[in-house]
């Protein structure tokens, strides 16, 4: 097989070994590790169709893992897609009016970053044995909601490991909050920050650039990772499910071999959606690849006009992993319409830094034929919500509500049939006010756990373990800290102030 190297999209890294590119997380010069050279797979579809979510795992993981062991892939593989998801399927595939919902949701914090993040702790430490390192390895994210949790899941209590969690005060769901401020584990740090998520993202990134940081963990035995989607190893992981919807859908008759399968994803920072594309990229028949974003359109503005641009208002919604102006991992894909063209990406992300704006050539725009967009907003996201309930008594999350909607409104206005996977993100568990006021506005006079309650009988399905886990659990974590606090609070937790 074909070694897979990786490069940073700003040009100052090459021919990176795919473990260390994980342990890495972001490059030096602040680009995101991309692949050399773009596998293809080395299986027929069909003959993946029917295949465990493992089985297929391996095979897509394989492709672009190149310097990690059989045995060694294998027992990350099995170890992360476990008993810790509710369903044996791992990710399970309901057809409701029409459309196919790839429930990503049914991994121990019941959202889709359970996907990669149940198996990032283990590549991660693997790829640490494998290149000798001894330092430990802190974990520095930031979260619009989803992220956080899943990843103080999967690292809690690693040994070697410790992991620190920023999210903006106020912008995430009551379930959400108490999901990551419950936390156990004695390498977990959980920090509110007064700012919204790009500002958490941003001091993240600074953090990981300075220097003298650096240099200073460094002397200290602690090296930085990520377990947000600018890590490669959160990415190659995503690809895998949308490989194992084409290879059930053909094994179901849903669609014959060769034939396009449309992919509706609600996206914030991109990497969801760019995950579909690069299975695309390897191979699998994927047609259009639908960009579903909420009142924070930056995203829809962008395949619309080829600008984008994030100076306009942040909307607090009811979609809050979506509520994203920065979408860090479009920065891979305009690498690529570029040519691969470090200096033209390099010129780019310097203007959005400077300007908050960049806008790409007419040359790159064609090359963005596979994506459509969308937008929904708030009632529009609410409807969606109680229309598949009413319709098909289905009850879905309001991010997925987003993509549902942009996916309806795709179909009526290009007539197109193909059938269609619309990612479901996250359980309506996580957002029960949202989703049940939209059935119904009487639900709104309810406690936050009354409304998981009503949701159970309304859905007749079981309330996941991750929220009885936190009906009465004790809150752990209650630091609240300014933007230009958080370095002090990551070098207070280290023990290094």
């Amino acid at each position: 097989m074909k070694e897979i190297l990786y490069r940073s999209t700003r040009g100052g890294a090459s021919g990176v070994k795919a473990s260390e590119a994980i342990l890495q997380g972001l490059a030096e010069d602040g680009g995101l590790f991309v692949p050399e050279t773009m596998p293809v797979l080395d299986v027929k579809i069909e003959d993946l169709a029917g295949k465990s979510y493992q089985e297929i795992a391996y095979e897509v993981m394989k492709l672009f893992l190149t310097d990690y062991m059989e045995e060694d892939l294998k027992y990350c593989i099995s170890h992360a897609y476990d008993s810790k998801f509710d369903t044996e399927e791992i990710a399970p595939i309901r057809k409701a009016d029409g459309a196919y919902y790839l429930e990503l949701f049914h991994g121990s914090t019941i959202a889709f970053k359970d996907m990669a993040l149940s198996i990032l702790p283990y590549l991660m430490t693997t790829a640490a044995r494998m290149n000798h390192i001894t330092d430990e390895i802190v974990i520095l994210t930031a979260t619009s909601g989803d992220t956080g949790k899943a990843a103080l899941a999967g690292f809690a209590d690693v040994p070697g490991t410790r992991i620190i969690v920023f999210f903006p005060d106020g912008g995430v769901s009551p379930i959400q909050k108490k999901q990551m401020v419950t936390q156990k584990g004695a390498n977990c740090k959980v920090v509110a920050v007064r700012g919204n998520f790009d500002d958490c993202q941003t001091g993240v990134k600074n953090i990981f650039n300075d220097k003298a940081v650096k240099k200073e963990m460094a002397e200290n035995g602690f090296r930085f990772s990520s377990a947000n989607s600018i890590n490669i190893g959160r990415l190659v992981p995503q690809i895998v499910y949308y490989v194992y919807s084409y290879a059930t859908l053909l094994s179901r008759g849903v669609v014959k071999n060769g034939d396009p399968l449309n992919v509706v994803v609600p996206t914030g920072n991109f990497g969801n959606i760019l995950a579909a594309y690069y299975a695309k990229l390897i191979g699998v028949p994927i047609g259009k690849l639908i960009c579903a974003s909420n009142e924070n359109k930056v995203l829809f503005d962008f395949f619309q006009t080829g600008a984008y641009d994030r100076n306009r208002e942040f909307m607090l919604t009811s979609s809050p992993s979506m509520d994203i102006l920065i979408s860090s991992n479009l920065e891979r894909l305009i690498f690529r319409i570029a040519g691969d063209d470090a200096e033209k990406n390099v010129a780019m992300m310097n203007a959005l830094s400077k300007d908050g704006r960049y806008e790409i050539t007419d040359e790159m725009k064609v090359q963005l034929s596979d994506f459509r967009a969308g937008f929904a907003d708030e009632a529009q996201t609410a409807e969606e919500i109680a229309a598949l309930y009413r319709d098909a008594d289905y009850i879905i999350d309001t991010h997925t509500a987003v993509a549902s909607h942009v996916y309806r409104n795709y179909c009526s206005e290009t007539g197109d049939t193909a059938p269609a996977v619309i990612a479901s993100t996250a359980s309506p568990y996580k957002f029960t006010r949202s989703v049940m006021t939209a059935i119904d506005k009487k639900y709104d006079a309810m406690g936050d756990f009354e409304l998981v309650d009503a949701l159970s009988v309304l859905s007749g399905v079981a309330v996941p373990r991750a929220i009885e886990d936190i009906r009465s659990a004790e809150v752990l974590h209650n630091t609240v800290c300014e933007i230009a606090q958080m370095e002090d609070v990551v070098k207070a937790f280290l023990g290094l102030k």
